[in-house]
C-alpha cells in the first residue's frame, strides 16, 4: 500500500512571523534577565552578521559585471545623474511630511521630559564627532575616491567600492574578449553568494527571534508608553509616505506598487524583524532582477540608495527633531524650519556604515537649530521599534526607485501584467 503523505512547507514569511512572535514571549518572559539577554542579542548579531559577510562580495560581482554590460559612460552618466536627482526629490519630500506630521498633531506637547529615562548615546556621539571630523560635504565627496580599495573592503564603506567597481567594470568592458574572463568569473561569484543568501535565509526566523527578544527584553513593553503617542505618528508618516507618495509615484510611471510590495513581502518582513536594510540587501537585488529590472540598474541603483535614499530615516530625522524642539519648549520659526530641511539634506546623505546613522545625522542638525543633542537620549531607547517600520520604508524606497530608474530607461521587462499599470509586458528578458 502506497503511503499518500504530503510534507506541509510553511512559508518563510510565516516562519519569520512564527519566529517574531517567539521573541516577543521570550522577550516578556526573560525581561532584564541579563544572561538571556546577551545570549539572544549574540545570536541575533550573528545572523546579521553573516548576511553582511557577503553583501560586500555581492555588490562588487553584481555592479562590476553591470557596468562592464552597460558598455558606455553616456549611459552611466544619464542613470547616475537620473538616480541622484530622484533621490533627493523623494527624501526631500520624506523630510518635509515628517516637519508637517509634527506641525499638525505636535507630540512634543504631550511629553514630560522629566519623566523620561535618559539612554547611553555615547556610542553615537563618538560616531557623531567622526563623522563631522569629515569635512561636511566636501569630505563626503572626497571620502568616495578610496585610497586604498582593500581599506574599504574590510570596512565595509560602500561608496568608494561603487566608485571603484564603476571604473573596473569599464576598464573590464575595454578588453574586449579578454574582459569576458572576467566577467564570467564574477558571474559565478555572484551565483555562489546568492545560492549562499538562500542558505542563510533558513536562519532567519531563528535570527529574528534573537533580536526580538533581546530587544523586549532589555526595555520591557512598559518603556514603550511615555513615547506610544510619538511612535504612533512615526507610524503613521510611514504610512503615508508609502502609500500617498510612493503610491503616486508608482501611479505616475504606471507601476502596481502594491503588487511589487507583495513580490518583496519577505525581504520587508525581514527588515522589519531585524531593524536592518543591510540585512536585506543580497536577496533585495537578486529579487529586483528577478522581478524584471535588468541588472545594471539594480546593481548600480541599490547599493547607491543604502547612501542617498534613506526615506524612512529622512521623515523621522525631522519628525524626531520638531519633537525634541517641542518637548523642550522650542517654538522654531518657519524660517528655522526651512534651514532644518536645507540641513537634513545634506547630512542625511553618505551615511552607509556609520554606526547609529539616524542618531549621528540628528547630532549633527540639532545643534544648527539650537536643540539641545543631550535631548536625543530621550528617544534612544524607543530607537529599535521605530527603526524596525523606517527600515520597511527605505527598502520599498530603494525598491521603486529602482524600477522607475530601470523603466524610464527602457530596462524593465517583468513576465507578469500584474507588475504594471495600464502598461505593456515585455516577456523573455
Amino acid at each position: 500500500m502506497v503511503s499518500s503523505k504530503r510534507k506541509v512547507r510553511i512559508s518563510l514569511s510565516w516562519q519569520i512571523m512564527i519566529g517574531l512572535v517567539l521573541g516577543i514571549g521570550l522577550g516578556v518572559v526573560f525581561y532584564k534577565h541579563t544572561t538571556a539577554i546577551t545570549a539572544m542579542n549574540n545570536i541575533g548579531t550573528m545572523f546579521i552578521d553573516l548576511i553582511e559577510m557577503i553583501m560586500i562580495p555581492i555588490v562588487i560581482s553584481c555592479l562590476t559585471v553591470g557596468i562592464a554590460s552597460m558598455g558606455n559612460v553616456k549611459k552611466l552618466g544619464r542613470v547616475g545623474i537620473k538616480t541622484l536627482v530622484y533621490f533627493e526629490v523623494i527624501t526631500t519630500i520624506a523630510i518635509i511630511l515628517g516637519l508637517l506630521i509634527a506641525n499638525i498633531f505636535h507630540p512634543g506637547t504631550f511629553v514630560d521630559l522629566k519623566s523620561l529615562q535618559a539612554g547611553d548615546i555615547s556610542a553615537y556621539v563618538k560616531s557623531a564627532k567622526s563623522y563631522n571630523s569629515g569635512g561636511g560635504i566636501w569630505g563626503t565627496v572626497m571620502d568616495m575616491v578610496p585610497t586604498n580599495i582593500f581599506s574599504s573592503l574590510s570596512t565595509g564603506d560602500i561608496m568608494p567600492i561603487i566608485l571603484f567597481c564603476i571604473l573596473f567594470g569599464f576598464g573590464t568592458a575595454s578588453l574586449g574578449e579578454k574582459g569576458q574572463i572576467i566577467i564570467d568569473f564574477l558571474n559565478a561569484v555572484s551565483q555562489v553568494m546568492f545560492k549562499i543568501t538562500n542558505w542563510i535565509m533558513h536562519l532567519a526566523p531563528i535570527g529574528v527571534c534573537a533580536l526580538i527578544g533581546a530587544t523586549i527584553a532589555k526595555m520591557g513593553i512598559s518603556a514603550l508608553l511615555p513615547l506610544g503617542y510619538f511612535i504612533g505618528l512615526c507610524y503613521l508618516g510611514f504610512f503615508i509616505f508609502v502609500v500617498i507618495i510612493l503610491g503616486a509615484t508608482a501611479r505616475i510611471y504606471k507601476i502596481n506598487l502594491f503588487y511589487l510590495l507583495k513580490y518583496i513581502k519577505n525581504e520587508l518582513l525581514l527588515g522589519f524583524s531585524t531593524g536592518s536594510s543591510e540585512a536585506v540587501m543580497p536577496q533585495l537585488m537578486e529579487r529586483l532582477t528577478n522581478y524584471g529590472a535588468d541588472r545594471s540598474i539594480v546593481s548600480l541603483v541599490i547599493p547607491t540608495g543604502y547612501s542617498f535614499n534613506l526615506d524612512g530615516a529622512a521623515l523621522y530625522e525631522s519628525l524626531a527633531a520638531l519633537f525634541l524642539a517641542q518637548a523642550y519648549n522650542i517654538n522654531l520659526s518657519i524660517t528655522q524650519q526651512i534651514t532644518l530641511v536645507l540641513v537634513l539634506m545634506l547630512t542625511s546623505k553618505g551615511t552607509a556604515g556609520v554606526a547609529g546613522a539616524c542618531f549621528v545625522v540628528l547630532l549633527a542638525t540639532m545643534s544648527t537649530i539650537g536643540i539641545p543633542a543631550s535631548g536625543l537620549a530621550f528617544i534612544a531607547g524607543i530607537d529599535r521599534i521605530v527603526d524596525m517600520a523606517r527600515c520597511v520604508v527605505n527598502i520599498t524606497g530603494n525598491s521603486l526607485a529602482t524600477i522607475v530608474i530601470a523603466k524610464s530607461e527602457g530596462e524593465f521587462a517583468p513576465d507578469d501584467e500584474k507588475a504594471l499599470v495600464g502598461g505593456t509586458v515585455v516577456t523573455g528578458r
